[in-house]
């Protein structure tokens, strides 16, 4: 299972949030608390929006705690709207194009969690992704088919309804391949403007997702950056979270 964040508020730089909390992303590679894998070493990647409405994107195969060139970027680098990501495989290759997050366009997503048998389903939903957007898969992760999926379904229209209905289109072939590993799926997506998150399982043990609200900034995490456990927010199972400029954060449940 993976470890991933997202900001949005005023300009920040990318470390106070990778490497300054005394749980940062970075030490949750290291040991993360709240996974089944205590450490994320297969790769990590940062998204981030600047000046352009296309986000700019590093993404590296090595563990983020051994990469030298991570620390100097996130030092550098400010960001009003930004992803960050570290991986552990659930069975596909350690490689760059594998690592979040996946980019489009305007939009940025992330995943953490896995569809439960992908190699029988591998096929059945790839089969579902817009021919034109086909050949900017670059990878083989069930996230990145999970995030082309959306295309198919009016992320521009409704990106909510994009989501829930992904999540209805992999329920459908687990259901009609008979499978009974679970689905289990916590992601963030954004078009530059706006944050939505969701956290799903088709059983109970939904992967962790908090989230915590101070003024115009909201960070969403799969586990808090810091011991301040009463001003972390669950996320509850089977819910998205949305969050906007000058809002408040809204939950809504992914049944509609």
């Amino acid at each position: 299972m993976c470890r991933w964040l997202s900001y949005l508020g005023p300009e920040a730089y990318l470390d106070s949030l990778l490497f300054e909390p005394k749980y940062s992303l970075v030490q949750q590679s290291l040991a993360a608390r709240k996974s089944v894998c205590a450490t994320q070493g297969d790769g990590f990647g940062l998204g981030w929006y600047g000046d352009h409405a296309d986000p700019g994107l590093y993404r590296e195969a090595l563990p983020a705690w051994n990469d030298r060139n991570l620390r100097s970027l996130a030092r550098q680098l400010r960001a009003r709207l930004f992803f960050a990501h570290v991986r552990a495989s659930t069975g596909t290759d350690t490689a760059r194009s594998n690592c979040h997050p996946f980019a489009y366009d305007k939009w940025l997503f992330m995943h953490n969690g896995q569809i439960g048998g992908f190699d029988r389903l591998r096929r059945r939903l790839e089969a579902k992704i817009p021919d034109e957007l086909y050949p900017f898969r670059a990878g083989t992760t069930d996230s990145e088919t999970a995030f082309y999926l959306l295309f198919r379904h009016g992320i521009e229209r409704d990106p909510v309804a994009a989501l829930r209905a992904v999540l209805v289109d992999i329920e459908d072939e687990r259901a009609a391949a008979g499978i009974d590993e679970p689905l289990r799926f916590t992601a963030a997506l954004s078009d530059g403007r706006r944050v939505v998150a969701v956290r799903y399982a088709s059983d109970d043990k939904p992967p962790s997702l908090y989230w915590r609200q101070d003024g115009a900034t909201t960070v969403v995490v799969s586990e808090p950056l810091d011991g301040e456990a009463q001003s972390w927010n669950r996320v509850p199972a089977n819910h998205f979270l949305i969050s906007a400029p000058d809002q408040r954060v809204a939950l809504c449940p992914v049944a509609a």
